[in-house]
């Protein structure tokens, strides 16, 4: 069985999913607090969803991580890389509890994780399905220098994408290509 490695930040650990974090998610995720996620979420929808991720490590090789303050053990929220059937390509997304929100930790996160993904997996994309309301998440990509893809396909007509590259690259299609 294939498990998420832990990744430790300078003040997170992403590591594989538990069973006890199901809880304080689902709590989460039933409020308005997920509403560019889909939701509010049931308790049954997450757990299938959390089972698609945690599965996707099997399957695909990468998922999600559970990602807790180092300090104090907290859960804060989730990132990962996910591609559902109904993604053209590999995302990289992320979702941190309102009391976790606006400290960086996002960004430091997902920084690991799409570093991890095209320096250690050797992916060649990335990319971040937006809901074009969720400004916060459209600030977060471009603060990782994720650049818009109008031509690209995405889940949903309401989603732009945003299109990452590896930390080395000048963050242009092109020098990627």
């Amino acid at each position: 069985m294939t498990f998420a490695p832990t990744i430790s930040t300078a003040r997170l650990t992403l590591r594989h999913h538990r069973l006890e974090d199901f809880e304080p998610m689902a709590t989460h995720f039933a409020t308005d607090w997920a509403q560019y996620m889909g939701g509010p979420i049931s308790g049954n929808e997450l757990w299938r969803w959390l089972g698609a991720e945690i599965t996707s490590w099997q399957w695909l090789g990468y998922g999600s991580w559970a990602v807790d303050l180092t300090e104090t053990g907290a859960l804060v929220g989730q990132v990962g890389i996910n591609k559902p059937p109904n993604f053209a390509e590999p995302e990289l997304g992320m979702c941190f509890f309102p009391e976790a929100q606006s400290k960086g930790l996002a960004f430091e996160a997902a920084t690991a994780v799409r570093d991890w993904a095209f320096d250690t997996q050797g992916m060649t994309t990335l990319v971040s399905y937006i809901d074009q309301d969720n400004a916060p998440s459209i600030r977060l990509a471009e603060r990782l220098g994720a650049v818009r893809d109008d031509a690209a396909d995405r889940p949903s007509p309401n989603d732009l994408v945003y299109r990452h590259f590896p930390s080395d690259s000048d963050g242009s299609p092109e020098a990627y290509a």
